[in-house]
């Protein structure tokens, strides 16, 4: 039986009201990474560590993506805080890896400070800031948890082979929800642009990512090595189902709220959202042309003055007690190995949950996303924002 003081997920860090999608025009005039000028090196844009006189930690992450305290239960935050001494403030400013960017991107690149500790990015996002120069590499011996207990499935990474810069924070899939109440299971991305019954009542992700990467897929194209005409099929079949009047809107984080409120009948959809909004006529699953997967990262940036704190906050997320009671909040594939036991004694029903704890069975319909380099960037996520118009 569940353990009472551990608070049920409700909320996930992709399904607030917030509507952070970047438009077209911003996009256009983004400069995503762009001249070598920009680049770093980060053993030269070092701030000094002060972590052990100024017992403070700045950490951006995505909303509702970190359990609370509650009336019989300490958050893993509190913990951290208790055992560390050290006070974290907790930004949930991540709203979209792209807007995201356009916070920081200046600060990045010409070596000044973010004023944060730690980012948590998708893997795209942050293997691209790596490459800039612009994230610190961990010192190992303050973080032995996280290649001690880092699962199989996320090691060697090609943008971070040795997770020298990287820890996944939590790792999701993207794939169909619909709301069961409304409409008959809907098992493929053709079904969901173009049955008759969703007309007008589907919506797509802004994130470029998932939503190309599931019509890629439905092509019979790898969304890990595609070319520019399987590329062009996809979105020439996205911007038919647009231009049927298929597709209500292209969403962030507010679809969940219109599922459950029967505003849309299906959707592309991430799936801890839907595992945690604690309505049984949502349902997620897995397209049967298959699904993407994707991670978000901790990384320390460049000109972060508190990076052992940084580290000791991987570490302590790296074991796997408060790994498993994070996971019992927020729904998504835990990272840690032995969390899965530790779940045991904190939720006995998430064991054997494949969003949290999938096998290889269930994995083997994943799919990545391509690498793109940056012309590509440009090029695919301007053409995508026509489509979408946002």
């Amino acid at each position: 039986m569940a353990d009472p003081s551990v608070p049920r997920g409700g909320v996930s860090r992709r399904n607030m009201l917030l509507g952070g999608a970047v438009g077209a025009a911003s996009l256009a005039t983004l400069p995503l990474f762009s001249t070598p000028s920009r680049e770093q090196d980060p053993l030269s844009c070092v701030a000094a560590d002060v972590s052990d006189t100024d017992r403070k930690l700045v950490i951006s992450n995505w909303p509702e993506y970190i359990d609370e305290d509650g009336k019989k239960y300490k958050s893993t935050l509190t913990r951290f805080q208790n055992r560390y001494d050290v006070e974290v403030n907790y930004v949930p400013d991540v709203n979209d890896n792209i807007e995201f960017f356009s916070k920081v991107v200046n600060q990045l690149g010409a070596c000044e400070p973010t004023g944060r500790d730690m980012f948590v990015l998708t893997d795209w996002m942050a293997a691209r800031m790596i490459q800039m120069g612009w994230i610190q590499k961990f010192d190992k011996a303050n973080v032995p948890n996280l290649d001690k207990n880092l699962i199989s499935s996320l090691q060697g990474v090609g943008w971070d082979p040795k997770r020298e810069y990287s820890a996944p924070w939590q790792t999701g899939f993207s794939g169909i929800a619909y709301n069961k109440s409304l409409v008959g299971e809907v098992r493929t991305m053709d079904e969901l642009l173009t049955r008759p019954d969703l007309k007008g009542r589907v919506t797509m992700l802004t994130e470029m990512r998932d939503t190309m990467g599931l019509l890629l897929l439905s092509e019979g194209a790898d969304p890990a090595n595609f070319t520019d005409a399987q590329w062009n099929a996809a979105l020439d079949k996205l911007s038919k189902a647009r231009a049927d009047g298929q597709i209500r809107a292209f969403t962030g984080n507010e679809y969940i709220n219109d599922l459950a409120n029967g505003n849309i009948a299906a959707c592309v959809a991430w799936s801890g959202d839907v595992a945690a909004a604690g309505d049984e006529n949502l349902v997620f699953l897995p397209p049967d042309e298959g699904m993407m997967v994707w991670s978000d990262n901790m990384i320390i940036p460049n000109l972060a003055t508190h990076q052992r704190n940084a580290e000791r906050w991987i570490d302590f997320y790296y074991e796997p007690k408060m790994a498993a009671l994070l996971a019992a909040y927020v729904w998504y594939v835990c990272p840690v190995e032995g969390a899965r036991e530790e779940m045991e004694k904190i939720d006995p029903s998430l064991v054997d949950n494949p969003l949290i704890f999938p096998t290889e069975e269930f994995l083997a319909s994943t799919h990545g996303f391509m690498a793109l380099e940056e012309y590509q960037i440009r090029e695919y996520e301007g053409a995508f924002s026509d489509v979408t118009g946002v």
